[in-house]
């Protein structure tokens, strides 16, 4: 239901307390003092049969009883109270309960379930069970036991925790940190965090949402919500349970590689969310983050008067990534004037340690004009010479000046400040400056930063084109992994595993099965002509790693070798595993790259969010050396290049000594296709390539390992992945009035330079049309964010000519957080009007729309758009004036009926 009711939930105009006690140290009395304490303007009524009067209110028996209807209930009545207490307010239409009682149970047929199903029915929205409650300090609404009260401000809080909730209530009041709303959502009964995200990120008073997570449960529902959300506004979480040891027992290298923390880490940084590690971090993020702290770069200049200080913080920087700013020539000039003979010359800048508030303030004007430098440190130690109070005035003042000179806009200056006082955080506070005890706690703030802006920077980079030649054969691959199904077994032979990557164009050595000894040297004999050696390998379906019972031979040159290799595996295999099957063995040419860097990449099923693709440095002694990085699939070229960026072995693809660089795009490119293999193909459970050989011709798996099983988990009938991939079954052609045909599909990442060509071939009346104002100039950002889709929430079809390839139009949908209504739009180049493609798209999305499930699908046009408005009337829109602006027409299609003036009944026409 995401955000349904929720405006009711943290707005209300009337509460009911259900549960209400008079009793010392009762729940239900600590609620009613916090809902009473904040002020609250609206009514307030409390419901328990057992009490006339609680502090001072008058008490009534049940719901029913109520004069008013609430649009919140609290609840700290007993657990077998709460199905009937639901059902009650659900009937007279409370928007919401927060649930503070713990002990409905889980499962069918707990109360949980029957409490959840009530309240669906009715469209009542639940937080909790189990939770300390919901605060909105704005509202003035504090319905809660927490034991101190937050102060208003514009960070959300959204916790799985009700302890670790009212701590940060508490920390945050020491660090003057105010909140636009705290939820502590408890068992997630029906509001979850996907919910909250959605909700603060369209709230216009949160500035920044954190977040502190056990664990997700709709994987697929919290990436959406989170990926949206960034894209608004920050986004920081802190995650528990990092060290779970749950990868030990996986059955391959990937498995044991994509342990559950990292594969959280994954997702959080596919999302664009910022995380963190602890609950210090966590509000230092969200005191600079909240208060729109963001700087240009990594690139920070340090000021200090302590040259120990300020090398401590250069070493820290560049540990955690960050560049030590090098100072312009201009900037060397300026500070040789105003400090002392002998200085540094560079940074970090060391004004000495009798420095006072002028020498900081000339010193720090010339830093904040510096080109090079994205962000500045100021640091003090106390001195006898120089009062450190009178230091933070002059330095606060300094860079409240600049900043109103430069209407707010200014480079990011940060304190560390040892020993500062509350005077002294109170001047930096009035200051709007971001203060720190120590240089390590603002370095690693600063770092936070700019890891935020990185990652939101990647939200919205353009990828580049796949290779048209990567046109992945799904048929054969499916028929590789079928007879393995039809026999029930988990694991592909090596023979189907070759046919499995040749579908998907992934280069593997050639691999031939033998039976026995005397086969293994028939079968040799085409490869020793050709003159390459041969590696012979044990063939098992029992037995996982081959090399554990001495089941490879390498080097063999004769027949007579091979052969003797192959009894020799197969004995060793007899001893070493005698209840172990053995189909015989395989036989390979050894293929030598001398150059050749080993790399290992994967698919490993994670049981929370699918598929996660793994990929690292290779070799038998992949667990020990653990350099790994993992992505979420699908993958696009930028995304699969910064999985390989996050390596160490990365830089080993670079060209050193006499060794040539690996192609830039080789392995990425390998990564996507084994991406798309896992959204193609969800029977793949687990995937081993181990290793992959790169060296510059090219990539080659030597050995893989694939395991089967019937996918466990669907998400709303689509693959299990928990980012939707592309839809590729919506490609295909359109047949226009004059019998010709266009290409449709939906719209990609990479189609951003196509969309921006496309809007210069648009007149600027269409576009006014369009946008209902003046287009002159498109930007990245803005196109990005209509070409990077979400394909859980939106869908954009693009047409293009089937001869040139060039775009002709689009129309596109994007829906509401319920997943219920969705808002349209389209637009044709100017002089393709009049053959009917507008009429083809908008039934194309029409069809799409019903397919997802939607129920409604609208848009708005201007009045004088007569063309468009003729059209949506003949699709069966109704169209009706804006109440709000008489030149719009507010226009609906109701998806429910049937489809008007239909074409034909197969619109698409599909490879």
């Amino acid at each position: 239901m995401s955000t349904f009711g929720l405006e009711r939930v943290f707005a209300p105009r009337a509460i009911a307390l259900v549960g209400g006690s008079s009793r010392a140290s009762s729940l239900g009395l600590a609620v009613l003092l916090n809902l009473k304490a904040t002020g609250f303007a609206g009514r307030i009524a409390v419901v328990n049969p057992n009490y006339a009067v609680v502090d001072g209110e008058p008490t009534v028996a049940n719901i029913k009883s109520l004069p008013f209807v609430p649009d919140l209930i609290v609840i700290t009545a007993p657990a077998a109270a709460i199905p009937e207490i639901i059902a009650d307010a659900a009937s007279a239409g409370v928007a919401g309960a927060v649930i503070l009682s713990a002990g409905l149970g889980h499962g069918v047929d707990s109360l949980a379930e029957g409490v959840a199903r009530t309240a669906r029915m009715h469209g009542m929205r639940l937080i909790g069970p189990n939770c300390i409650g919901v605060m909105v300090p704005r509202a003035r609404l504090n319905a809660s036991f927490a034991a101190h009260r937050p102060a208003d401000g514009h960070v959300a809080l959204i916790s799985q925790s009700g302890a670790i909730a009212a701590a940060m209530v508490e920390w945050a009041a020491e660090r003057r940190l105010g909140f636009s709303g705290i939820v502590s959502i408890g068992d997630q009964l029906d509001v979850d965090v996907a919910d909250l995200l959605d909700y603060f990120a369209q709230d216009e008073h949160t500035y920044a949402i954190l977040l502190y997570i056990e664990a997700v449960k709709d994987a697929r529902k919290f990436m959406s919500a989170a990926r949206a959300a960034a894209r608004i506004k920050p986004v920081i979480v802190v995650k528990s349970g990092r060290m779970a040891q749950g990868a030990k027992a996986a059955a391959t290298h990937t498995g044991a590689l994509a342990g559950a923390d990292a594969v959280y880490d994954a997702a959080f940084r596919r999302a664009g969310i910022l995380r963190v590690y602890d609950l210090r971090e966590l509000f230092d993020c969200a005191e600079l983050l909240g208060r729109g702290f963001v700087p240009r770069g990594n690139r920070l200049a340090i000021l200090t008067n302590g040259g120990g200080l300020g090398i401590l913080a250069v070493d820290r920087l560049t540990e955690l990534g960050g560049a030590p700013a090098s100072l312009t020539a201009e900037t060397v000039g300026r500070l040789d004037q105003v400090l002392p003979r002998g200085w540094s010359r560079a940074n970090p800048v060391d004004i000495s340690g009798d420095a006072d508030a002028a020498r900081y303030v000339c010193a720090l004007g010339a830093l904040l004009d510096d080109a090079n430098s994205d962000a500045v440190l100021v640091m003090n130690v106390e001195t006898a010479v120089a009062p450190t109070e009178s230091i933070a005035q002059a330095v606060a003042q300094c860079v409240g000046e600049r900043r109103d000179k430069r209407s707010a806009v200014a480079p990011l200056v940060l304190a560390a400040w040892a020993g500062a006082d509350d005077r002294t955080a109170a001047i930096f506070e009035g200051a709007r400056m971001p203060h720190f005890p120590t240089e390590d706690d603002a370095v690693r703030a600063f770092m936070y930063l700019v890891r935020y802006r990185e990652a939101s920077t990647a939200l919205a980079a353009t990828p580049p084109s796949i290779a048209s030649t990567f046109l992945p054969d799904t048929a054969a691959a499916r028929r590789a992994i079928a007879n393995a199904q039809l026999e029930g077994r988990d694991w592909l032979d090596p023979v189907e595993i070759v046919a499995l990557f040749e579908a998907y164009d992934i280069p593997i050595v050639p691999t031939v099965a033998a039976r026995d000894a005397d086969d293994a040297g028939d079968k040799a004999a085409p490869f020793l002509a050709q003159g390459h050696a041969i590696a012979v390998k044990l063939f098992s379906r029992d037995i996982r790693h081959k090399s554990d019972v001495g089941g490879v031979i390498l080097g063999l040159r004769t027949r007579e070798s091979v052969a003797d290799a192959a009894r020799t595996v197969l004995a060793r295999a007899r001893n070493a595993r005698p209840d172990a099957g053995l189909r015989g063995v395989t036989i390979q040419p050894m293929i030598e790259r001398r150059a050749a860097r080993e790399l290992i990449l994967g698919i490993a099923d994670d049981p929370t969010f699918g598929p996660v693709i793994v990929f690292g440095r290779g070799g038998t002694a992949v667990e020990v050396i653990n350099d790994k990085a993992l992505a979420l699939p699908p993958l696009d070229m930028n995304l699969a290049h910064e999985l390989v960026a996050r390596t160490r072995v990365s830089r080993l693809l670079a060209a050193y000594r006499d060794v040539p660089a690996v192609p830039s795009d080789v392995v990425p490119l390998t990564l996507v296709k084994l991406a798309q293999m896992a959204a193609d193909i969800p029977e793949v459970a687990e995937l081993d390539i181990n290793p992959l050989l790169a060296d510059e011709t090219g990539v080659l798996a030597l050995d893989a390992r694939v395991a089967i099983r019937k996918p466990a988990r669907l998400f709303a009938g689509q693959t299990r992945l928990a980012v939707r991939p592309y839809p590729s079954q919506w490609e295909g052609e359109l047949a226009l009035r004059d019998g010709s045909r266009v290409v449709v599909r939906p719209m990609r990442p990479e189609d951003e330079p196509m969309v921006d060509s496309f809007f210069k071939r648009v007149t600027a009346e269409d576009l006014r049309l369009r946008f209902f104002h003046a287009m002159k100039t498109f930007s990245h950002s803005f196109i990005a964010r209509l070409t990077q889709l979400d394909y859980a929430r939106a869908m954009a079809f693009v047409a293009l000519d089937p001869n040139t390839g060039a775009m002709m139009g689009a129309v596109r949908l994007h829906s509401d957080s319920l997943y219920e209504n969705a808002e349209y739009a389209i637009l044709l180049q100017s002089d393709l009007k009049g053959r009917g493609l507008g009429w083809a798209l908008m039934r194309l999305l029409i069809d799409y729309a019903r397919s997802e499930g939607l129920k409604r699908l609208s848009g708005q046009v201007l009045a004088e758009n007569t063309t468009m408005l003729v059209m949506c009337r003949e699709l069966g829109f109704t169209a009706t004036t804006d109440s709000a602006d008489h030149g719009i027409v507010d226009v609906v299609l109701d998806l429910s009926l049937p489809v008007v003036n239909a074409i034909n009944a197969d619109l698409l026409i599909r490879p």
